[in-house]
C-alpha cells in the first residue's frame, strides 16, 4: 500500500505542475486551479482503484509465474524482466507483457523472477 500511495503522490505532483504550467501558458488568471484539479483527480482515482490494485497477488512457483487472473506464465517462456518506476514487467518470447504493479522493490522482483527463469 505504501508504494501505491507514493506513486499516486508522484503522479499528483507531476499533474499539478503540468496543469498549472499549461494554464499559465494559456494566460489563465488562476493557474493554481490546475494544481488543485490535478491533485483532486489523482486522489479520486487512487481511492477508486485502490481496492482492486492493492489486493493483487502474483505467485512464483518453480515452473511458472501465476497472475492475479490465474494466467500461468511458464518460466521457460520469459525472455526478460524490466523495471518501470514501481513495477516489474515480464516480457515473454511471444511478446506478451505482464505488469506487476506497485512493487516495494521492483529491481528485486525482477531479479527473483529472472533467477527462477534460468
Amino acid at each position: 500500500m505504501t508504494t501505491y500511495i507514493k506513486e499516486h503522490v508522484m503522479l499528483a505532483a507531476i499533474g499539478a505542475v503540468g496543469a498549472s504550467a499549461l494554464l499559465m501558458a494559456l494566460g489563465n488568471d488562476y493557474p493554481w486551479t490546475g494544481a488543485v484539479g490535478a491533485v483532486l483527480a489523482i486522489a479520486v482515482r487512487g481511492v477508486y482503484v485502490a481496492s482492486e490494485q492493492v489486493g493483487m497477488t502474483w505467485t512464483l512457483t518453480d515452473r511458472r509465474v501465476i497472475s492475479p487472473a490465474e494466467v500461468p506464465i511458464p518460466l521457460s517462456e520469459i525472455e526478460k524482466v524490466r523495471t518501470i518506476i514501481s513495477a516489474a514487467q515480464i516480457v515473454t518470447r511471444s511478446g506478451d507483457k505482464y505488469m506487476l504493479k506497485y512493487q516495494a522493490d521492483p529491481s528485486e522482483t525482477a531479479r527473483t523472477i529472472e533467477e527462477a527463469a534460468r
